[in-house]
């Protein structure tokens, strides 16, 4: 079974964060999924990225184990794939330590929808998953970073937030594939920098009204939406 275009695609994307700058070193990883193989692909735990090759991507199960590759996964590969099998409709997951989005994250503050540049893209804040407990530290630490991020959503749709930030940590995005996944990285690193330095201008600032909300997220993502080219 061939998986040279799956992993052409997940190093492009991968060569698209570092591109972006939202990578320092080796932080960060980008996977994308193959549901009718049930394989991921995903970037291998702690190759440079001007060292990295089209053939040193990693394809796991979903149960991770290494389907194909002779280097480890990613070391977040438990988390990629704890959230593809909770979340049937994504198809590729990014993480980054990107410098604001981080820096919310180390705040432990969800990030507030504060304008329409972040309800064009979002349907409210951008939540924040809670500190881990002791107890899930000690045990399957990557696999529970994955359970406290679905945990975080709850009944919200991940398609309303396509974006994440974990307490004490940083965040992670997804999408219909790699390459939308980093979209979505980009996306949510900008949103955290124009929030941080709105509230550092006016640090009560409310969160945007309902209805602007409302009229910019849904015209990109409604069931009437009219942005954009047909």
């Amino acid at each position: 079974m061939s998986y040279t275009e799956l992993k052409r695609e997940v190093y492009e994307a991968n060569m698209e964060l570092d591109k972006r700058k939202l990578v320092t070193y080796t932080f960060g990883n980008v996977s994308q999924i193959d549901r009718a193989k049930s394989v991921v692909a995903i970037k291998p735990s702690g190759v440079p990225y001007e060292d990295l090759k089209v053939d040193d991507i990693v394809i796991v199960d979903l149960e991770n184990n290494i389907v194909e590759g002779s280097l480890n996964p990613s070391s977040d590969t438990k988390t990629h794939t704890y959230l593809y099998r909770e979340w049937s409709d994504i198809g590729g997951v990014t993480h980054t330590h990107s410098t604001y989005a981080t820096a919310w994250a180390q705040a432990q503050i969800a990030i507030p929808c504060l304008g329409t540049t972040q309800a064009d893209y979002v349907y409210g804040e951008i939540p924040c998953a809670a500190v881990m407990s002791d107890e899930r530290i000690k045990g399957d630490y990557e696999e529970e970073t994955g359970a406290q991020i679905v945990e975080c959503f709850g009944d919200r749709s991940p398609n309303e937030s396509p974006m994440v930030i974990v307490a004490g940590h940083a965040p992670f995005t997804w999408g219909k594939d790699a390459a939308k996944s980093v979209y979505h990285a980009v996306l949510l690193e900008e949103i955290a920098r124009m929030a941080y330095l709105t509230k550092t201008l006016t640090p009560e600032i409310a969160a945007l009204k309902q209805g602007l909300v409302d009229k910019h997220y849904l015209r990109k993502h409604g069931k009437d939406a009219y942005y954009g080219q047909k």
